[in-house]
């Protein structure tokens, strides 16, 4: 029987029954030969402890994705005190650009893992998060920076987002069937805390706020360079470390033109709409939550933290959530099954957003930035606060158990269609694994651009009053909410009688 191959041995011996298979050690190339978590016995004797580790530094580098990711969406809401005379609308906007070149980004991000190595992509794309940092650094030093600038610097932030898609699609073949769920969403949650920790540490690495009172702000001014230097040091930190403790596998490597026949089916566009709703939305509110801290509640006079709620302190906490809630969810559908899950994320997400909505009804708008109207509004901040974390906490379940769907969702249909311990099921379990790494990938690109279509929504530019814009958005999302819940029902949990069972609807079989 053969177990794992050492790196540079692409043909090496079997060990004796018994031992502890070899786990490849850095050198050129580090591939392993021959990988197959559903074996118990390669499992165990070695497998899992080469999974977990390329698991953890899988986690550290996305979570560095996701902090570069989502840098712009803390660091906009300082730029005026740093002398930029940015609109509301502009900020906005500012912060949603990376989460379009994001998600755009992320579908070549899938397909790198099986062209290069997943090992290998990963030192790339960690060093390729040099670029929007050390340009941030540039730009927020001058205050003559123009706008465009700026966008074309944000775009670049892009780079983080696509390393969520390269990393899940890379995790996901280290992994058997049984632990997929509990692994992507460990991945996924240690990526997705990298929001909540941006937005935490920014200001303070930026001189910008203290931590309640643990630490004190900066007395000399705010230096939002700070940030990028430390996260571009981190970037390098992440490529040397993919360099020597990560590993490709050779059994996952295919061509783009197999990868992207995902496209073709119904499912990859299913769960990409549903996407769209968990994780579009997790990205999305994650980027708008300090703006829409700072517009509603919160009035820079008098100075230096001015009037209201002050959103550095809070902005954090909802990627926070969402990204501790995740694994969660992954569990849960482990458990229970992704579908039921989801379902009941999707209903969580109804009643929160809609519960978000009541709360900004009670709001005086303000657009004068009178600190009267900011402490009137400072009353209902806990019921905000509260509703938009459940969102948050829905979010991050409903993340978790989509993606454990992904994967049961192609092999239950190679299940269907092949004879349980026959060499052609097996065959196709392989290549089902593949197409769902690249189907992986394709969904989180679709998903992601909610991240980009929420902070727009809340600007709509085309809407003159900013808060009947922002209500606008919340009663189309919670809309959009209750058409993800009917999809995932009608597909994925609806009883249907015997032989009526179409090749889309897959209810009865656990996912």
């Amino acid at each position: 029987m053969t177990t794992l191959a050492a790196p540079h041995e692409p043909h090496a011996s079997a060990p004796p029954p018994g031992t502890t298979p070899p786990h490849g050690t850095p050198g050129k190339g580090r591939w392993i030969e021959d990988w197959r978590p559903e074996d118990p016995e390669f499992w165990e004797n070695g497998g899992k402890q080469v999974a977990r580790r390329n698991l953890i530094w899988s986690i550290f580098a996305e979570h560095l994705g996701f902090s570069v990711w989502l840098i712009w969406s803390v660091s906009s809401a300082f730029l005026l005190a740093q002398g930029f005379a940015f609109s509301a609308q502009q900020l906005f906007f500012l912060v949603a650009i990376p989460n379009l070149v994001g998600s755009l980004l992320r579908l070549p991000y899938t397909f790198a893992v099986p062209k290069f190595g997943g090992r290998n992509w990963t030192m790339i794309s960690a060093a390729l998060l040099l670029v929007p940092t050390l340009l941030f650094a540039v730009a927020v030093q001058n205050p003559g920076t123009p706008y465009w600038v700026f966008c074309v610097i944000a775009a670049t932030a892009g780079f983080g987002g696509g390393n969520f898609a390269s990393s899940m699609a890379n995790i996901n073949f280290f992994y058997p069937a049984a632990k997929k769920g509990s692994a992507l969403g460990l991945n996924a949650a240690g990526g997705n805390l990298g929001v909540s920790l941006i937005q935490l540490l920014l200001p303070v690495i930026v001189g910008g706020a203290g931590i309640f009172g643990l630490v004190k702000a900066s007395e000399g001014g705010i230096h939002l360079e700070h940030a990028a230097y430390v996260y571009a040091g981190l970037a390098v930190v992440a490529t040397v470390a993919a360099w020597l403790w990560m590993d490709n596998l050779r059994s996952a490597v295919s061509k783009p033109r197999e990868q992207l026949q995902v496209v073709r089916r119904p499912h990859t566009w299913i769960m990409a709409f549903l996407y769209i709703g968990t994780f579009g939305s997790f990205i999305g509110y994650s980027a708008a939550m300090p703006l829409l801290i700072k517009l509603n509640f919160w009035v820079p006079e008098p100075s230096p933290l001015g009037t209201g709620i002050y959103f550095a302190y809070f902005a954090f906490l909802g990627a926070g959530i969402g990204s501790a809630t995740r694994p969660l969810g992954g569990w849960l559908a482990d458990k229970h099954g992704g579908a039921k899950v989801t379902l009941g994320a999707f209903a969580g997400l109804i009643v929160s957003t809609l519960a978000v909505l009541w709360t900004l009804t009670q709001l005086t708008p303000n657009p004068t930035q009178d600190p009267a109207i900011a402490t009137d509004n400072q009353s209902w901040f806990p019921w905000f606060l509260t509703a938009f974390l459940f969102v948050f906490a829905s979010t991050g379940i409903g993340n978790g158990s989509t993606y454990k769907m992904i994967p049961a969702i192609w092999r239950t249909e190679v299940e269907r269609s092949t004879t349980a311990g026959t060499p052609e099921r097996t065959a196709a379990i392989a290549t089902s694994t593949k197409q769902a790494s690249a189907a992986l990938g394709v969904i989180g690109a679709v998903g992601a651009i909610g991240g980009f279509l929420i902070p727009l929504a809340f600007s709509a530019p085309w809407v003159e009053d900013p808060m009947a814009a922002t209500r606008g958005a919340l009663m189309v999302f919670a809309g959009f909410y209750v058409v993800c819940a009917f999809v995932t029902w009608a597909v994925y949990l609806r009883t249907v009688k015997a032989g009526a069972v179409s090749r889309v609807n897959l209810a009865g079989a656990g996912i």
